[in-house]
């Protein structure tokens, strides 16, 4: 009887150490190239939380890495109306001139900003890429000037940019975990991955000059999930991407600099996707300008103020491990100088483990708050005076 109860309980023992086994060496073998790059950081969205990193500060050329910034300068030039996607841009002999990767622009041509946007995100083209920026800012130069001042905005410390699209130049460079954060910030515009998670299109469908637009990034094909980002090389930075993939509501951003080969770069990103997907899943609090609370302003417009978030709120864990004691709390200013545009900073949320922040989201007003009339103020004065009495 012993015997049989020792057979049962050795099975039971393999039954359930070996699936742990496998998956466990599954997860070293995902990290295993990730660990032999020169430079590669992975980052969950919505919490920040870093979940691999190696030699993520090193400063390193990002060439064609470089349009992630360009990209999301575009981006808040299209939400703050300064751009429109149907407007028709006139391109320069500058930017016609560009070398690299193009979308072979000819000085003279007219073209949507829609389909230059394209051009940019899907074939990551250098004249697509100046002509945008001189539309927005006048000249590349003003519009490098604009990608540097956000950098500072970001307050990253190990990135610097001479021009718009990564072509190899002195004193331009990044970091992987620069990349990251920029990336994100990119990602938090929800329909840039229209265009970064698109294969193959077309520019000037029909006409005589059309263009077949192919991805640089393989593995928005081949790879479930990835719908960006940006692909990069030029023979000093050797092969780079910042990767993105969406599963199950967590987002997560992969970035390898300086791989040998583009088989290498793809293997460690993918490796790295596996490994996020594999070990963490998130839980939601809030979603994308959800309503989080509310204020009463005695001096604006509306007296009533909806305070949302600009981006989801999430909690990040291991898989298998149980929920953690998660609290919010809300922190506003307390003096608003009046007007506040909407999607302005007012406040803070913090998602707390007891005592511990996990992380910090910027509360933005839902819409633009105006100064109320002064028959309004009084008004309101002579009714807070008659609850008083």
């Amino acid at each position: 009887m012993k015997k049989y109860i020792t057979f049962f309980t050795l099975m039971f023992v393999i039954a359930i150490t070996v699936p742990f086994s496998v998956f466990a060496e599954e997860n070293n073998n995902a990290l295993k190239l990730a660990e032999e790059a020169k430079s590669a950081i992975l980052l969950e969205q919505d919490t920040g939380e870093i979940l691999f990193n190696k030699n993520d500060q090193e400063q390193l050329p990002p060439a064609s890495m470089t349009k992630i910034m360009t990209l999301l300068l575009i981006m808040e030039a299209l939400e703050e109306g300064k751009l429109n996607k149907e407007e028709m841009i006139r391109v320069s002999d500058r930017a016609a001139s560009m070398g690299g990767s193009q979308i072979f622009l000819e000085a003279g041509e007219e073209m949507s900003v829609n389909d230059l946007l394209k051009g940019v995100a899907i074939a990551s083209g250098n004249d697509a890429s100046v002509a945008l920026a001189e539309r927005i800012s006048g000249s590349e130069e003003s519009f490098v000037e604009e990608m540097n001042k956000k950098v500072k905005e970001l307050n990253l410390e190990n990135t610097k940019f001479q021009n718009t699209t990564g072509l190899p130049a002195e004193d331009h460079y990044s970091t992987a975990y620069d990349m990251a954060i920029i990336a994100n910030e990119l990602l938090k515009y929800e329909t840039i991955t229209e265009y970064t998670s698109v294969y193959e299109d077309y520019l000037r469908k029909g006409q005589d000059n059309e263009f077949w637009l192919v991805n640089t990034n393989k593995l928005v094909r081949f790879y479930p999930d990835v719908d960006g980002l940006k692909t990069g090389y030029t023979n000093e930075a050797k092969y780079c991407l910042t990767a993105t993939a969406k599963r199950n509501d967590m987002r997560v951003i992969a970035v390898v600099m300086g791989a040998e080969t583009p088989k290498e770069r793809n293997a460690i990103v993918s490796g790295l996707l596996d490994y996020a997907f594999n070990q963490f899943e998130t839980n939601k609090l809030f979603d994308k300008d959800e309503k989080i609370t509310e204020v009463q302003l005695l001096k604006s417009k509306k007296r009533s103020i909806d305070i949302v978030s600009n981006q989801s709120v999430s909690t990040l864990h291991k898989k298998g491990e149980t929920e953690k004691d998660i609290t919010t709390e809300i922190v506003l200013e307390e003096e608003w100088d009046l007007p506040v545009k909407k999607g302005e900073e007012v406040g803070k949320l913090y998602v707390k483990d007891g005592e511990k922040i996990l992380s910090e989201v910027p509360l933005t007003v839902e819409e633009d708050v105006e100064k109320a009339s002064y028959l309004t103020l009084l008004k309101r004065t002579m009714q807070e005076m008659a609850k008083i009495r």
